[in-house]
């Protein structure tokens, strides 16, 4: 009889191998899997005492919390479909994404509940608040209350299909509306265990949650760490300090972040220098980050940097890039070279760059295409939007908007999003070259580089620079630097300097604001999409 894959399962053998181990850890609190699991149970039943059915769905906006972890596991028992909800939207955005899900319950945590407050009275479906931390200011649900009024007993689960939805997660709506993103049990188990393998996750593992849990399931990483045995510390509020002194306070090993991230812990690290006497490694993905990022934290932090890729329409990751066994006699500068790639196929999914006609690009770093990939991770569909459906999946495989190249080893090495890619006088810039370049400059904190119009060459790459603290480097300096390091038609050709880079909650730069930006500061009527 075959077994469905279903996520509670990984809670499960916690509970069963590890159920006296303290493993779940946020600020002064540290539970068991045992008494995660019976907080687990009670929500479970809080939630079909309050006439949550199979397949409803229960949204969360909290930060990286026991709260926040618990959730997935105690809507799943149910047969509760979650709504994982990106913490720096617009109260407008929440509207939107609760209305369209049609969430029957809100789990809110009290410092985020002003960005609900505007919009509460315009909430279709949504019948009950329930608020983290709640204090006497809010005339709501206290969490804590309810949930110590429920059972810890074992819960009677929902029957459920490994097809059936679990989680539905909204993307960036930057040219329109959010898309929810349907994954499936079988989807997150799938990726999982591949995953889990490819980062060599075991019970001796200690997770810091940096990279937010909204974001595509914290790339699944409460169900594989979970599954495992390992530890898990939470963070509701992270900076480079709380960080660190995780790291320090709980010999954390391993890490998932956006590069951004990893940079603002170089940059205190060189303040600091903190010591961190156990191995750590950092796990990658976002925009491609420049090789001197990965030359940097393996040289000067001494961590493993683990570089991959995905999206949250693959359940997300796809691929990953570790140095192959056979290709460690490398020069050094190559393999980091390599480590910054988007690397080579995860156990379980195909991937592979194509040209408008549907055939692979020639491995020789060169001819650019676009990423697609068919997996088991690969999403039901968009809720509610079967066309948009229907435009990313094609023949069974899902196109991802990214471009990329495929080295001699067959490594993958994103160079844009389709949108991104500068054409200067019919040449193909990417953009993730400039910036890397850029990163070299000493002056140079953080970069993003955008194509801007150009009378002579259609357009050209404009860089937007964020300066470290006390340096100082002019326009034309930064130009003049640019040009020594690229083909002249590469070379950026202005400069804006800022004192930040617009991010996402995952630390993504996002683009489209300094496109946006730009027209309007240069008087212009129209708008770049993203």
């Amino acid at each position: 009889m075959n077994v469905p894959l279903l996520l509670s399962q990984f809670l499960d053998r916690a509970v069963s191998l590890y159920g006296d181990k303290k493993a779940i850890f946020s600020e002064d609190r540290a539970l068991t899997y045992s008494e995660l699991n019976e907080r687990v149970n009670r929500l479970s039943d809080g939630l079909r005492n309050l006439g949550v059915c199979k397949d409803e769905r229960i949204a969360y906006l909290a930060p990286n919390s026991i709260e926040m972890l618990e959730g997935f596991y105690g809507v799943f028992q149910v047969g509760g479909i979650m709504v994982p909800l990106n913490i720096r939207l617009k109260p407008e955005d929440y509207l939107f994404i609760l209305n369209h899900s049609e969430s029957k319950v809100l789990f809110v945590d009290q410092d985020l509940y002003h960005l609900i407050q505007p919009i509460k009275d315009q909430l279709e479906s949504v019948q009950h608040i329930i608020v983290h931390y709640m204090d006497d200011s809010l005339d709501e649900i206290s969490y804590d209350e309810w949930l110590s009024k429920h059972s810890s007993e074992t819960f009677k689960r929902e029957e459920l299909d490994e097809n059936d939805v679990c989680s539905l997660l909204y993307t960036s709506g930057t040219t329109g509306n959010p898309k929810g993103v349907m994954l499936t049990h079988r989807n997150n188990y799938l990726h999982a265990l591949s995953t889990m393998h490819h980062l060599r996750v075991s019970d001796e593992d200690v997770l810091l949650h940096v990279l937010p849990m909204f974001h595509v399931n914290g790339w699944g990483s409460p169900f594989y760490y979970t599954a495992n045995g390992a530890s898990q510390v939470c963070l509701r509020k992270t900076t480079p300090e709380t960080i660190f002194n995780a790291l320090e306070k709980h010999k954390v090993s391993v890490m998932h972040m956006a590069p951004t991230v990893l940079n603002a812990l170089l940059q205190f690290y060189e303040k600091i220098v903190p010591s961190i006497e156990q191995q750590v490694r950092v796990i990658i993905a976002g925009s491609a980050p420049p090789p001197a990022f990965v030359t940097r934290v393996e040289k000067e932090l001494g961590w493993e940097f683990i570089q991959v890729y995905g999206m949250t329409e693959s359940s997300p990751l796809s691929t990953i890039s570790t140095v192959r066994s056979h290709l460690k006699q490398l020069p050094l500068n190559e393999q980091y070279r390599m480590k910054a790639k988007a690397g080579i196929s995860m156990i379980g999914s195909q991937v592979k760059v194509v040209n408008d006609h549907g055939d692979e690009v020639a491995h020789d770093g060169k001819e650019i295409g676009e990423v697609i990939t068919r997996s088991n991770g690969v999403m039901k569909g968009y809720w509610k939007n079967e066309e948009a459906t229907m435009e990313t999946i094609r023949n069974g495989w899902l196109h991802t908007g990214d471009m990329a190249t495929v080295d001699k080893y067959g490594n993958i090495d994103i160079v844009d999003r389709k949108k991104d890619v500068i054409i200067s006088g019919g040449e193909n810039i990417s953009s993730i070259e400039v910036e890397g370049v850029l990163y070299d400059h000493p002056a140079v904190l953080e970069a993003a580089v955008i194509a801007v119009p150009h009378e002579k060459w259609g357009e050209t790459p404009h860089a937007y620079i964020v300066l470290r603290e006390n340096e100082q480097v002019s326009e034309q300096e930064l130009i003049a630097f640019s040009r020594e390091k690229l083909a002249h038609f590469k070379a950026i050709t202005g400069v804006t300097f800022v004192k930040e880079l617009p991010k996402t909650a995952s630390g993504k730069i996002q683009k489209v604001h300094l496109r946006n930006e730009y027209w309007e500061a240069n008087g212009k009527t129209g708008r770049l999409v993203n």
